[in-house]
């Protein structure tokens, strides 16, 4: 799309004609391309916002504006997290495999850029987009990211890993709450009855729904719930290793950690290591995501599994689905397993 401004230096968007005029997105594409479809009156508004701003659509969304373009749009949260490039590369697979290319975009986080990236999808006029992580794991979701998507979805379908209130997306989703009954069930059956969780913020929708279930777990098994054993605040090494450090300080040391993935569980263990202790001897350790790092860790990481290849099978399934506007559920849980290995083991010290 051309980066015309306006007298505000604001970068004009088909989104932001279709909101001036009071039309929908589509409409303004209909006028873009003498679709015939459109009555004079909204034509004749769209038209003189168009002239207004001198705004152009790209040479590609014109050519393409009656076709497919057999193009997946994908934003990832942050493809150097090994997680979102296992599932990128498994999308781009399943995808190749029914004829289509992929187009990804790594919003590193970033809420403007995720929308700057959204518009660039749009613009591109690509058949459908899948979100991965970013504005779809809000617990709350962000209104004007959620009025950008309602503005495009009936012409392009987005499939999200999490959830986009007041959209109609579609939504598969790991399913948290069996990511951490096998997690702390396997535990539990190693008699573990002090169990930390590290890592992950509570503004998170699958952070905060393990925390949830956690509790639930642990009154269901008539454990007792210790605040202190909750140690957020992020997705990283660095997380891991300060909040396990911290775990040190309790009057009651836990005898079981549960990282909130891979990366942070690498940091549990050199914070360990670091406290002359050994996994799983004096600490049993379960993470989440079991990448490549679980693997490389020492001792090798049980992790819960969230099968990558079906996963990604899941969501381009359901975005060509939706191309094809076939009746397909709105929400879709990816079911986890738990890949057992040498980082836990029974527990030593039992009250």
């Amino acid at each position: 799309m051309d980066n015309r401004k306006s007298g505000e230096s604001k970068v004009i968007t088909i989104y932001d004609i279709a909101r001036e005029a009071g039309v929908s997105v589509a409409t303004v594409s209909r006028v873009l391309t003498n679709n015939a479809n459109v009555r004079p009156e909204k034509k004749e508004k769209v038209q003189l916002l168009i002239n207004k701003y001198n705004f152009r659509p790209n040479a590609m969304a014109r050519g393409l504006s009656d076709t497919r373009s057999k193009v997946i749009g994908i934003i990832a949260a942050d493809v150097r997290n090994v997680y979102y490039a296992n599932i990128f590369v498994a999308c781009e697979d399943a995808a190749k495999k029914a004829g289509y290319a992929v187009l990804l975009c790594n919003s590193l986080g970033e809420i403007e850029r995720e929308k700057q990236q959204l518009e660039m999808l749009y613009a591109q006029r690509v058949d459908a987009i899948i979100q991965l992580g970013g504005r779809a794991d809000d617990l709350t979701s962000d209104a004007e990211y959620v009025e950008r998507v309602n503005l495009m979805i009936n012409s392009i379908p987005l499939v999200v890993t999490g959830k986009l209130d007041g959209t109609m997306c579609y939504q598969v989703q790991i399913d948290a709450m069996k990511a951490i009954d096998l997690a702390m069930e396997h535990l539990i059956d190693l008699g573990h009855k002090r169990i930390a969780l590290v890592g992950g913020r509570m503004d998170v929708l699958s952070t905060f729904e393990k925390l949830q279930r956690y509790k639930q777990i642990l009154k269901n098994y008539q454990l007792d719930y210790n605040d202190q054993y909750i140690r957020t605040g992020g997705y990283d090494y660095k997380t891991g290793y300060e909040q396990m450090n911290e775990l040190f300080h309790c009057s009651q040391m836990p005898t079981a950690v549960i990282a909130i993935n891979d990366y942070a569980a690498a940091g549990v263990v050199r914070s360990i290591t670091e406290h002359d202790c050994r996994v799983p001897d004096d600490f049993s350790v379960v993470s989440y995501d079991n990448t490549e790092v679980a693997q490389l860790l020492t001792p090798r990481m049980t992790s819960v599994d969230y099968r990558y290849k079906e996963f990604a099978d899941r969501l381009v399934e359901t975005a060509l689905a939706a191309i094809e506007g076939k009746n397909i559920p709105r929400i879709q849980l990816q079911t986890p397993e738990l890949v057992v290995r040498e980082s836990t083991g029974a527990a030593k010290r039992i009250e």
